[in-house]
């Protein structure tokens, strides 16, 4: 274990040259929740009823919650850059040495986003911080737990499934295709725009059937107390397997792309 430490130890330092480039991109991130809570503001100006369930102080905190889920968990650019190193063949060293390139990208993960979480807390927070009247805490003990649970699942399985999606490289010449139509998926269907439970029933439950809503809707869902009791156990379950499935799905992946990076290259 002690070379992995050392490759977070690296991933620290090489993410730090970057870090005031982390800074903008936290702040100017921002300006797009910015003008989503004043859309909703606008929709809610002189509605008296509630909107799928929501006011519109639980819509403004659905998405500051949205806002830390993703500080937290979000992919930055790994998947580009494990394209780019079976791209350019630099995966060939790892195939040479007693290091796996899976736990090796993990590392560097893990290290980016901590510096980036790190970093973002100054312009997150004042955000927060501005609207700190719509902030609700936890609805309880259990949901803290689980929360904070299902957002270490939620980073280990977004990893996991841009990792898969990057290793695509091996059999495209150019994978940003696939990696930009993933994004948007995930982007409506994770529930970034919009929460999922104001749609109709039987659209959310189809959404549910797909690793999406477990990327960012399930956590701030458990942090707002929708989903509790055996519900909240059972979402954490189908988080767990969909994590699983895609690390089995990633090695498998990986070792196929290797037979052919190996005909390939000789």
């Amino acid at each position: 274990m002690r070379k992995y430490w050392h490759v977070i130890k690296i991933g620290f330092e090489n993410t730090l040259v970057y870090r005031v480039n982390f800074l903008l991109r936290a702040g100017f991130g921002l300006i797009p929740l910015l003008a989503t809570i004043y859309l909703w503001q606008t929709v809610y100006r002189g509605q008296t009823s509630l909107v799928g369930g929501y006011s519109l102080g639980g819509m403004i905190s659905y998405y500051l919650l949205v806002t830390v889920v993703d500080t937290l968990t979000a992919v930055n650019e790994d998947d580009w850059q494990i394209a780019a190193d079976i791209k350019d063949g630099n995966i060939s060293q790892f195939l040479l040495k007693p290091i796996d390139y899976l736990t090796y990208r993990l590392c560097l993960f893990l290290s980016g986003k901590i510096i980036f979480t790190v970093v973002s807390l100054a312009p997150v927070g004042i955000f927060i911080f501005c609207l700190r009247q719509y902030m609700v805490a936890p609805a309880g003990g259990w949901a803290l737990a689980g929360f904070l649970l299902s957002i270490m699942l939620a980073a280990f399985l977004q990893f996991f499934m841009s990792y898969t999606m990057a290793l695509l490289a091996f059999w495209l010449l150019e994978v940003s295709t696939v990696i930009f139509m993933a994004f948007a998926f995930e982007y409506l269907a994770g529930g970034h725009v919009f929460p999922l439970n104001i749609l109709p029933p039987a659209l959310e439950a189809a959404l549910n059937c797909t690793p999406f809503p477990y990327l960012l809707f399930f956590p701030v869902s458990v942090y707002l107390g929708q989903v509790q009791g055996a519900a909240l156990w059972r979402g954490i379950g189908i988080q767990a397997a969909w994590l699983v499935f895609f690390y089995l799905l990633a090695r498998w992946v990986w070792h196929r792309g290797i037979r052919k990076y190996s005909a390939v290259g000789g």
